[in-house]
Protein backbone atom coordinates (compact mmCIF):
# COMPACT_ATOMS: atom_id res chain seq x y z
CA UNK A 1 0.00 0.00 0.00
CA UNK A 2 2.65 2.06 0.46
CA UNK A 3 3.72 1.32 -2.41
CA UNK A 4 1.02 2.17 -4.44
CA UNK A 5 1.14 6.04 -2.47
CA UNK A 6 4.45 6.91 -3.45
CA UNK A 7 3.87 5.86 -6.96
CA UNK A 8 0.61 8.18 -7.11
CA UNK A 9 2.43 10.74 -5.05
CA UNK A 10 5.26 10.19 -8.37
CA UNK A 11 2.44 11.25 -10.92
CA UNK A 12 0.90 13.98 -9.18
CA UNK A 13 4.63 15.96 -8.77
CA UNK A 14 5.21 14.77 -12.68
CA UNK A 15 1.94 16.15 -13.76
CA UNK A 16 1.97 19.22 -11.89
CA UNK A 17 5.48 20.17 -13.35
CA UNK A 18 4.48 19.63 -16.82
CA UNK A 19 1.12 21.96 -15.75
CA UNK A 20 3.86 24.55 -14.63
CA UNK A 21 5.80 24.46 -17.64
CA UNK A 22 2.85 24.77 -20.07
CA UNK A 23 1.72 27.50 -17.62
CA UNK A 24 5.11 29.32 -18.27
CA UNK A 25 5.16 28.95 -22.19
CA UNK A 26 1.23 30.39 -22.53
CA UNK A 27 2.21 33.17 -20.05
CA UNK A 28 5.51 33.56 -22.15
CA UNK A 29 3.41 34.04 -25.34
CA UNK A 30 0.72 35.84 -24.00
CA UNK A 31 3.88 38.62 -23.15
CA UNK A 32 4.61 38.40 -26.73
CA UNK A 33 1.20 39.28 -27.75
CA UNK A 34 0.90 41.84 -25.15
CA UNK A 35 4.03 43.45 -26.79
CA UNK A 36 1.56 43.42 -30.66
CA UNK A 37 -1.34 44.64 -28.74
CA UNK A 38 -1.50 48.15 -30.46
CA UNK A 39 -1.00 46.89 -33.80
CA UNK A 40 -3.81 44.59 -33.29
CA UNK A 41 -6.02 47.93 -31.11
CA UNK A 42 -5.17 49.69 -34.92
CA UNK A 43 -7.18 47.00 -36.98
CA UNK A 44 -9.84 46.66 -34.65
CA UNK A 45 -10.54 50.13 -34.45
CA UNK A 46 -10.47 50.70 -38.71
CA UNK A 47 -12.73 47.98 -38.30
CA UNK A 48 -15.33 49.99 -36.13
CA UNK A 49 -14.85 53.05 -37.77
CA UNK A 50 -15.51 51.45 -41.20
CA UNK A 51 -18.49 49.35 -39.91
CA UNK A 52 -20.01 52.99 -39.11
CA UNK A 53 -20.68 53.44 -42.79
CA UNK A 54 -20.28 50.39 -44.61
CA UNK A 55 -23.86 49.05 -43.93
CA UNK A 56 -25.46 51.19 -45.28
CA UNK A 57 -25.54 49.93 -49.53
CA UNK A 58 -24.77 52.78 -51.19
CA UNK A 59 -20.94 53.07 -48.97
CA UNK A 60 -17.73 53.17 -51.28
CA UNK A 61 -14.99 51.58 -49.50
CA UNK A 62 -12.22 53.73 -50.97
CA UNK A 63 -13.77 56.88 -49.29
CA UNK A 64 -13.47 55.69 -45.84
CA UNK A 65 -10.79 58.22 -44.97
CA UNK A 66 -13.05 61.08 -46.22
CA UNK A 67 -16.16 59.64 -44.31
CA UNK A 68 -14.06 59.99 -41.36
CA UNK A 69 -12.36 63.71 -42.62
CA UNK A 70 -15.88 65.00 -43.44
CA UNK A 71 -17.43 63.46 -39.89
CA UNK A 72 -14.75 65.22 -38.03
CA UNK A 73 -16.11 68.57 -39.60
CA UNK A 74 -19.75 67.79 -39.54
CA UNK A 75 -20.57 65.93 -36.06
CA UNK A 76 -24.26 66.89 -36.24
CA UNK A 77 -24.83 64.95 -39.83
CA UNK A 78 -26.11 61.29 -39.53
CA UNK A 79 -23.82 58.70 -41.38
CA UNK A 80 -26.11 58.11 -43.80
CA UNK A 81 -25.94 61.76 -44.52
CA UNK A 82 -22.33 61.43 -44.22
CA UNK A 83 -21.78 58.89 -46.85
CA UNK A 84 -24.06 60.97 -49.07
CA UNK A 85 -22.53 63.84 -49.18
CA UNK A 86 -18.89 62.35 -49.36
CA UNK A 87 -20.11 60.54 -52.46
CA UNK A 88 -21.31 63.75 -54.36
CA UNK A 89 -18.18 65.02 -53.57
CA UNK A 90 -19.33 67.64 -51.27
CA UNK A 91 -15.92 67.56 -49.32
CA UNK A 92 -14.53 69.04 -52.23
CA UNK A 93 -14.54 72.15 -53.76
CA UNK A 94 -17.07 72.58 -56.96
CA UNK A 95 -16.02 72.17 -60.57
CA UNK A 96 -12.89 69.66 -58.74
CA UNK A 97 -12.56 66.23 -59.64
CA UNK A 98 -15.11 66.07 -62.18
CA UNK A 99 -16.58 63.19 -64.34
CA UNK A 100 -18.15 62.76 -67.28
CA UNK A 101 -22.37 61.84 -66.74
CA UNK A 102 -23.17 58.69 -67.17
CA UNK A 103 -27.01 56.84 -68.11
CA UNK A 104 -26.95 59.58 -71.32
CA UNK A 105 -30.27 59.87 -73.13
CA UNK A 106 -32.41 58.46 -69.62
CA UNK A 107 -34.74 60.27 -67.18
CA UNK A 108 -31.76 60.00 -64.31
CA UNK A 109 -28.73 60.94 -65.82
CA UNK A 110 -27.04 63.42 -63.09
CA UNK A 111 -25.49 66.52 -63.57
CA UNK A 112 -24.27 68.83 -61.29
CA UNK A 113 -21.26 70.52 -60.67
CA UNK A 114 -19.32 67.27 -60.39
CA UNK A 115 -21.00 65.28 -63.35
CA UNK A 116 -20.90 67.06 -66.74
CA UNK A 117 -21.82 66.78 -70.38
CA UNK A 118 -19.58 67.13 -73.43
CA UNK A 119 -20.18 70.08 -75.56
CA UNK A 120 -20.77 68.11 -78.12
CA UNK A 121 -24.00 66.16 -76.62
CA UNK A 122 -27.27 66.77 -77.81
CA UNK A 123 -30.32 64.45 -76.02
CA UNK A 124 -32.36 62.57 -78.56
CA UNK A 125 -35.53 62.99 -79.59
CA UNK A 126 -35.74 66.70 -79.10
CA UNK A 127 -39.18 68.07 -80.20
CA UNK A 128 -40.54 71.86 -79.98
CA UNK A 129 -42.43 73.27 -77.54
CA UNK A 130 -46.00 74.79 -78.69
CA UNK A 131 -46.19 78.75 -78.27
CA UNK A 132 -49.71 78.39 -76.37
CA UNK A 133 -47.71 77.81 -73.28
CA UNK A 134 -44.34 78.25 -74.01
CA UNK A 135 -41.75 80.95 -75.85
CA UNK A 136 -40.63 80.86 -79.08
CA UNK A 137 -38.06 78.29 -79.98
CA UNK A 138 -37.94 76.09 -76.89
CA UNK A 139 -37.57 72.58 -76.94
CA UNK A 140 -37.81 69.25 -74.80
CA UNK A 141 -36.88 65.59 -74.54
CA UNK A 142 -40.34 64.40 -76.21
CA UNK A 143 -41.27 62.25 -73.30
CA UNK A 144 -40.98 65.12 -71.22
CA UNK A 145 -42.64 67.48 -73.52
CA UNK A 146 -45.96 64.96 -73.61
CA UNK A 147 -45.82 65.11 -70.16
CA UNK A 148 -45.14 68.73 -69.48
CA UNK A 149 -48.53 68.80 -71.92
CA UNK A 150 -50.67 67.33 -69.95
CA UNK A 151 -49.16 69.11 -66.83
CA UNK A 152 -50.35 72.25 -68.03
CA UNK A 153 -53.41 71.18 -69.49
CA UNK A 154 -54.57 69.68 -65.47
CA UNK A 155 -53.01 73.15 -64.18
CA UNK A 156 -55.20 74.94 -66.54
CA UNK A 157 -58.84 72.93 -65.73
CA UNK A 158 -58.10 74.22 -62.27
CA UNK A 159 -57.88 77.94 -63.26
CA UNK A 160 -54.16 78.30 -63.31
CA UNK A 161 -51.62 79.44 -66.32
CA UNK A 162 -48.35 77.46 -66.39
CA UNK A 163 -45.93 79.00 -69.10
CA UNK A 164 -42.43 77.66 -70.13
CA UNK A 165 -39.83 80.30 -70.09
CA UNK A 166 -36.81 77.98 -70.80
CA UNK A 167 -36.53 74.41 -71.71
CA UNK A 168 -33.30 72.94 -73.28
CA UNK A 169 -29.84 75.02 -73.92
CA UNK A 170 -27.16 73.81 -75.70
CA UNK A 171 -23.59 73.76 -74.51
CA UNK A 172 -22.71 77.09 -76.36
CA UNK A 173 -25.49 78.56 -75.29
CA UNK A 174 -24.73 78.23 -71.74
CA UNK A 175 -21.25 79.69 -72.82
CA UNK A 176 -22.99 82.81 -73.26
CA UNK A 177 -25.43 83.04 -70.43
CA UNK A 178 -22.78 82.19 -67.49
CA UNK A 179 -20.50 84.45 -69.00
CA UNK A 180 -22.94 87.25 -69.11
CA UNK A 181 -23.77 86.17 -65.12
CA UNK A 182 -19.91 86.60 -64.24
CA UNK A 183 -19.54 90.10 -65.63
CA UNK A 184 -22.66 91.02 -63.85
CA UNK A 185 -21.91 89.22 -60.75
CA UNK A 186 -18.74 87.86 -60.50
CA UNK A 187 -17.85 84.13 -60.76
CA UNK A 188 -18.46 83.41 -57.02
CA UNK A 189 -21.59 84.78 -56.99
CA UNK A 190 -22.60 83.49 -60.33
CA UNK A 191 -21.38 79.87 -59.35
CA UNK A 192 -24.65 79.72 -56.52
CA UNK A 193 -27.42 80.13 -59.50
CA UNK A 194 -25.78 79.34 -63.14
CA UNK A 195 -24.18 76.38 -64.34
CA UNK A 196 -20.67 76.41 -65.95
CA UNK A 197 -20.89 75.02 -69.70
CA UNK A 198 -21.11 71.39 -69.57
CA UNK A 199 -22.78 71.07 -66.48
CA UNK A 200 -26.45 72.77 -66.67
CA UNK A 201 -28.89 70.32 -66.33
CA UNK A 202 -30.75 71.83 -69.34
CA UNK A 203 -28.40 70.47 -71.65
CA UNK A 204 -30.03 67.41 -70.65
CA UNK A 205 -33.46 68.26 -72.14
CA UNK A 206 -35.07 67.38 -69.46
CA UNK A 207 -35.34 70.60 -67.24
CA UNK A 208 -37.67 73.49 -67.55
CA UNK A 209 -38.34 76.56 -66.25
CA UNK A 210 -42.09 78.02 -65.62
CA UNK A 211 -43.78 80.72 -64.23
CA UNK A 212 -47.26 82.37 -64.27
CA UNK A 213 -48.55 83.20 -67.31
CA UNK A 214 -46.36 86.11 -68.76
CA UNK A 215 -45.30 86.91 -65.29
CA UNK A 216 -41.50 87.46 -63.54
CA UNK A 217 -40.00 83.70 -62.82
CA UNK A 218 -38.32 85.33 -59.88
CA UNK A 219 -41.97 85.66 -58.14
CA UNK A 220 -42.95 82.33 -59.14
CA UNK A 221 -43.13 81.01 -55.46
CA UNK A 222 -45.72 83.73 -54.28
CA UNK A 223 -48.19 82.23 -56.60
CA UNK A 224 -50.66 79.78 -56.59
CA UNK A 225 -48.85 78.17 -59.94
CA UNK A 226 -46.26 77.50 -57.24
CA UNK A 227 -48.19 75.58 -54.94
CA UNK A 228 -50.06 73.69 -57.37
CA UNK A 229 -46.61 72.20 -58.84
CA UNK A 230 -45.75 71.71 -55.66
CA UNK A 231 -48.53 69.41 -54.97
CA UNK A 232 -48.87 68.06 -58.65
CA UNK A 233 -45.86 68.45 -60.72
CA UNK A 234 -44.55 64.35 -59.14
CA UNK A 235 -48.27 63.03 -60.63
CA UNK A 236 -46.58 64.03 -64.16
CA UNK A 237 -42.70 63.25 -63.76
CA UNK A 238 -41.22 66.40 -62.64
CA UNK A 239 -39.85 67.29 -59.33
CA UNK A 240 -38.44 70.40 -58.01
CA UNK A 241 -35.08 70.46 -58.37
CA UNK A 242 -32.84 73.19 -56.40
CA UNK A 243 -35.26 72.52 -52.87
CA UNK A 244 -35.10 75.38 -49.91
CA UNK A 245 -32.81 74.80 -47.38
CA UNK A 246 -31.02 72.32 -49.76
CA UNK A 247 -28.36 74.70 -50.90
CA UNK A 248 -25.60 72.55 -49.23
CA UNK A 249 -26.54 69.88 -50.94
CA UNK A 250 -27.17 71.07 -54.63
CA UNK A 251 -24.63 73.88 -54.32
CA UNK A 252 -27.26 75.77 -56.14
CA UNK A 253 -29.51 78.56 -54.38
CA UNK A 254 -33.75 77.82 -54.01
CA UNK A 255 -35.51 77.96 -57.52
CA UNK A 256 -38.96 77.91 -57.52
CA UNK A 257 -38.93 77.75 -61.09
CA UNK A 258 -37.15 75.10 -62.17
CA UNK A 259 -38.09 71.29 -62.71
CA UNK A 260 -36.82 68.47 -63.68
CA UNK A 261 -38.19 65.63 -65.52
CA UNK A 262 -37.09 62.03 -64.15
CA UNK A 263 -40.33 59.90 -64.98
CA UNK A 264 -43.63 59.34 -62.83
CA UNK A 265 -42.85 56.74 -60.77
CA UNK A 266 -39.10 58.36 -59.84
CA UNK A 267 -40.56 61.92 -59.09
CA UNK A 268 -43.24 59.99 -56.77
CA UNK A 269 -40.63 58.34 -54.50
CA UNK A 270 -38.00 61.11 -54.21
CA UNK A 271 -41.00 63.21 -53.27
CA UNK A 272 -42.08 60.66 -50.71
CA UNK A 273 -38.24 60.41 -49.67
CA UNK A 274 -38.36 64.35 -48.81
CA UNK A 275 -34.79 64.23 -50.63
CA UNK A 276 -32.76 65.88 -53.73
CA UNK A 277 -32.44 64.49 -56.74
CA UNK A 278 -28.55 64.36 -55.63
CA UNK A 279 -29.37 62.97 -52.95
CA UNK A 280 -31.59 59.70 -54.61
CA UNK A 281 -29.34 59.41 -57.19
CA UNK A 282 -26.18 58.48 -55.31
CA UNK A 283 -28.18 56.37 -52.71
CA UNK A 284 -30.85 54.52 -55.24
CA UNK A 285 -29.91 55.29 -58.80
CA UNK A 286 -26.08 55.04 -59.01
CA UNK A 287 -25.13 51.06 -57.87
CA UNK A 288 -28.66 49.90 -59.29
Amino acid sequence: MKKVIIILSSIIVLIFIILMIFLFNVNDESIDNLEEKPEYEDINTTEKEKNEFSSYSYYKEENLERYRNYKANNSSLDNSDIVTRVNLNLDKEIYTDTVQATNLNTNYVLVNKFNYLGSDYIPNNLELLDNSYAKSGIYLVKEAKDMLEKLIAAAKEDGLNIRVTSAYRSYSYQVNLYNNYVKTDGEKLADTYSARPGYSEHQTGLVVDVTRSFDNFNNFENTEEYKWMLEHASDYGFILRYPKDKEEITTYTFEAWHYRYVGVDLAKKIKESNLTFDEYYVRYLENA
